[in-house]
Order: structure tokens, then C-alpha cells, then sequence
């Protein structure tokens, strides 16, 4: 009889010690399930998926895409290193595939897009500046006043063209873009249909290497004709209306299929005809990834940066943090400094993956 009781008190504590473990220890996979709030599937609802970003070479762009892969990290995604190439060599890669999200301009780089396979194929999404791109030709003040140039047509003149010559051709020198870019073969046609190529010739190559002889003649006294956008930092050291001013264009003309649709109204800032297109910042992305990836088609559509910010970053690359790492750095201490900002969107980026289940 005692030894019947004594294995009755044995069971009973060792039951006790099992229901005691069980209450202070949860089972791995319990915040695992799917109907859990902290389940892996809402927190992480990129897991397993390889995302594939671009971005220009222009640092406003990087650095929001860097801000973009921090996120997309954060969700769960594996994320490549951020590819850094030309327009044509991005949409190239949209297009087939090889990319899932870049930067974009949303008119300017309207043909780029159609080419790409166009609304079938991509979609845009977001508006990572907050603010209009604008563009256009400036030169600088002094020389405008003095020979009172206001219409890039009026280079047509070899007299005037030869003020910016640089070279010792007789034409003027007119830094352009990067090869690749919209805004190159936008000026080459530009030269083309003002009647300006046997004047003006566009200068072609790495715009960070062509700003630094735009500042060099600048200072030197000497005349600078060059072409620009207000996401850039060379507006903070030469500001329009102080050292330089605006170039209207004869008339609105623009290449491709998509440039027959604007209108003069579309390339009018402030009253001057500027030639190109006031546009929005954006992301371009597959639509099969978006559909595929609604946590971040979300993601993408909320991130979101002050014109400010992404000029200030330009600046500190004309100061020499122009690595990728750099780069990085920089979006990583953009995303701490806005982090209830972030964490907001993150949170609805989870819950747009989570409604998709």
C-alpha cells in the first residue's frame, strides 16, 4: 500500500514539472504559426525572396535606393548589392528581367520605359523626392548681362558660340551628360532641331568629373555654358539668379515616340520654356515582382525623401564620401534619424504582406 502511494506523489510531481516547463518555455516554431502576430510571415514577409536593385550613378539616387534596400532587408528579403549603371543599361536589365527595382524619372525617361516592355511589363510606383526635377541650360550671369544672351538659339552666332570654347574649335562647349543618359541624347537632339551643331558641340562623360571644370572656369572668370538639374549640388555653389541663369530653348521638341506628346507647357518653369520636361522622381519596378511581393510594392510606394536630405548627400560627395559604402552609411544614419518614420511605413509594409495571405 505504501509503495502504491509513494508512485501515486511520483506522478503527481512529475506532472506538475511538466506542466511547469511547458508554461515558462515556448515551443520554437509556436511564434512561427501563421495565425501568430509575430509569426515569421508577418514579420518577415520577404524571407526566401533575392531582390535585385539599380540605381544611376547620381547619388541622390543611390542613396535612396540604399534606404530602399535598408527596408527591403529589414522585411525579410535577400537583398543584392545596389547595381550602379546608365539609364539604357537599367532599363535594359528591367526589361529583361535582370532587375527588379530602380530609380526612374517618370517623363524624362518615358521612352526607356516603353522600350522596356512598358505598363505590361513595368509599373511605377512612389515618388521618393519630394519635389519636382527640373533641368534645363544655364550660363553664367556675368556673360549673359553682358552679351545679352537669354535663348540657347542664339548660339547659332559663331561669335557667341566661340565665348564658350574650351577646346580651341570654335565651338561652344556645352558639358552635357553621361553617356547613356536621357538628358545626352535629349541635348544631342536638342542641337540638332535648334540648327546648333556646327556651333555648339555637347561635351560627353562623368558629370561629377565635367562639374569640377564647370566650377574650375567659373572661378577662373571665364564664360560656362552647361546643363543641369535642381537635385544637384553644383545649384548650391552656383545658384541661379546669383551666378547663373536659365536658357530658354526656340521651341519644345523631344525625342521618341513619347516626346511628340509635350507640350511647351510641359517644359515652361517660371515662365521660361526650359526645353525639358518638369518631372517626378520615382521607382520603376517588375510588375510580376510587385504582384508576387506586396509587402514591397508597399515598401516602395512609402519611401519617401526630402529634396533637402538628397542634395545634402550630393554635397558630401563632392566632399569625398562618394564609395558605395559611403553611400550606405550615410542611408543607414538618414534611416536612424527618421527611424519612427520608418519603423511607420515598415509596419504597413507588413500588414499590405500579411493581406496578401
Amino acid at each position: 500500500m505504501k509503495q502504491h502511494r509513494k508512485k501515486q506523489t511520483f506522478a503527481i510531481v512529475l506532472a506538475l514539472l511538466v506542466g511547469l516547463i511547458a508554461c515558462q518555455s515556448t515551443p520554437e516554431n509556436a511564434t512561427k504559426s501563421p495565425g501568430s502576430s509575430q509569426s515569421t510571415e508577418v514579420e518577415l514577409p520577404g524571407k526566401g525572396v533575392k531582390v535585385r536593385p539599380a540605381a544611376s550613378s547620381i547619388v541622390a539616387s543611390q542613396f535612396a535606393v540604399e534606404i530602399l534596400r535598408i527596408g527591403l532587408e529589414k522585411l525579410g528579403y535577400e537583398v543584392e548589392e545596389l547595381k550602379v549603371s546608365n539609364t539604357t543599361t537599367i532599363f535594359l536589365g528591367l526589361g529583361n528581367d535582370e532587375i527588379d527595382v530602380a530609380t526612374t524619372s517618370e517623363r524624362l525617361h518615358a521612352n526607356f520605359f516603353e522600350k522596356a516592355g512598358g505598363e505590361k511589363k513595368l509599373e511605377r510606383v512612389g515618388m521618393f523626392v519630394s519635389g519636382n526635377l527640373i533641368q534645363g541650360y544655364s550660363i553664367d550671369k556675368k556673360t549673359a548681362e553682358q552679351y545679352k544672351i537669354t535663348n540657347l538659339v542664339q548660339l547659332k552666332d559663331p561669335k557667341l558660340a566661340k565665348l564658350f570654347d574650351s577646346d580651341g574649335d570654335g565651338k561652344a562647349n556645352l558639358t552635357g551628360c553621361n553617356p547613356g543618359f536621357a538628358c545626352e541624347l535629349i541635348i544631342d537632339h536638342h542641337l540638332k532641331v535648334y540648327g546648333l551643331e556646327d556651333t555648339v558641340k555637347q561635351d560627353k562623360g562623368e558629370f561629377e568629373v565635367l562639374k569640377a571644370d564647370i566650377i574650375a572656369r567659373y572661378q577662373q572668370g571665364k564664360p560656362i555654358l552647361y546643363n543641369s538639374f535642381n537635385l544637384d549640388w553644383l545649384t548650391s555653389v552656383l545658384q541661379t539668379g546669383r551666378d547663373v541663369v536659365w536658357l530658354e530653348v526656340p521651341f519644345t521638341s523631344l525625342p521618341g515616340e513619347k516626346g511628340k506628346e509635350v507640350t511647351q507647357k510641359d517644359t515652361t518653369v517660371g515662365g521660361k520654356n526650359l526645353g525639358f520636361i518638369s518631372d517626378r522622381a520615382r521607382f520603376v519596378a517588375s510588375r510580376q515582382f510587385l504582384e508576387a511581393n506586396p509587402a514591397a510594392k508597399r515598401w516602395f510606394e512609402l519611401v519617401q525623401v526630402p529634396f533637402e536630405d538628397l542634395i545634402t548627400q550630393e554635397k558630401l560627395a563632392h566632399k569625398g564620401q562618394n564609395r558605395s559604402k559611403d553611400i550606405r552609411r550615410n542611408a543607414e544614419e538618414w534611416v536612424k534619424n527618421h527611424q519612427a518614420l520608418v519603423d511607420g511605413w515598415l509596419e504597413e509594409a507588413r500588414i499590405a504582406g500579411k493581406a496578401s495571405k
